[in-house]
């Protein structure tokens, strides 16, 4: 297990002041896919289009992961999630140091300087791209106990061992599922690593959920609910943030206790072809 620690509050953390300016194009964007929408970034005198899904090259500007989602579109899944992992904690007579975390798709740390805030004081990062690795140490650093570099897709024997010998209690993933950012088997295999009874917090866009869905996570968390490998606690749906044309998307947060691992054959079939 990580050793535990005292991270920093969100206002101890220094922000850089943003040395860009972000041009949304508006209307322009109305009826394109939320994979798809992207802004002008504007750094001097030089202009480039950045897609939003293209993470890496938002990670690597300081700064401009926040003022594009949080300031302009006003995201609000982390405050969400955290609110509803500390509902359902004061329902189940908990504490949040009782916690392990493991946050998966972690960015740079927005989700994990929630779980401090809130009282976790362990939690472990893993995201795909190293630029999240290197845009956490920079914005946020002492938010995480560790922090893996890590295709959950393709676990090296180390990391496996290392996920292995933590024992988490529980699991986030924040505004990552239902695209193509974690596909079904990595949240299986991070799933897989909860000891049993721990807590999972997930959120979903609310289209990725209905009964008429066929996407390899809505069957997956469909197949878990009827198998009772997973019990949820709490779900909320609520506004994750706007579009580029200011409309409201929303998704839905749960908050759910793991009964069983997720069986290595429920995902052949979910394997990309």
């Amino acid at each position: 297990m990580p050793p535990r620690r005292t991270g920093k509050t969100e206002s101890e953390h220094r922000r850089p002041t943003p040395q860009f300016t972000v041009h949304l194009p508006g209307a322009e964007q109305r009826g394109v896919d939320q994979d798809a929408e992207w802004c002008i970034l504007q750094i001097g005198d030089e202009q480039r289009r950045i897609r939003f899904h293209d993470y890496d090259e938002i990670y690597r500007i300081p700064g401009l992961y926040e003022h594009l989602f949080y300031e302009k579109l006003q995201c609000n899944s982390p405050r969400v999630v955290r609110d509803l992992v500390d509902e359902v904690l004061g329902d189940k007579n908990m504490t949040p140091d009782q916690l392990t975390v493991l946050d998966v798709g972690a960015g740079n740390g927005m989700v994990g300087q929630e779980l401090v805030d809130l009282g976790v004081q362990s939690v472990v990062g893993v995201d795909i791209i190293p630029e999240a690795a290197a845009a956490t140490e920079r914005d946020r650093p002492g938010v995480y106990d560790d922090y893996r570099v890590v295709d959950l897709t393709q676990v090296s024997e180390e990391d496996d061992k290392f996920f292995q010998s933590v024992g988490f209690t529980g699991m986030t993933t924040v505004a990552a599922l239902g695209f193509a950012d974690i596909p079904p088997t990595a949240f299986a295999q991070a799933y897989n690593y909860v000891e049993p009874d721990g807590l999972i917090a997930f959120t979903i866009k609310e289209s990725f959920v209905g009964d008429d869905d066929e996407s390899g996570f809505s069957l997956l968390i469909r197949r878990m609910r009827e198998a009772g490998v997973i019990k949820e606690l709490a779900e909320q749906r609520y506004r994750h943030r706007f579009s580029v044309a200011g409309e409201p998307l929303y998704y839905f947060a749960y908050v759910a206790q793991k009964q069983a691992d997720i069986p290595a054959e429920w995902l052949a079939p979910l394997q990309p072809a």
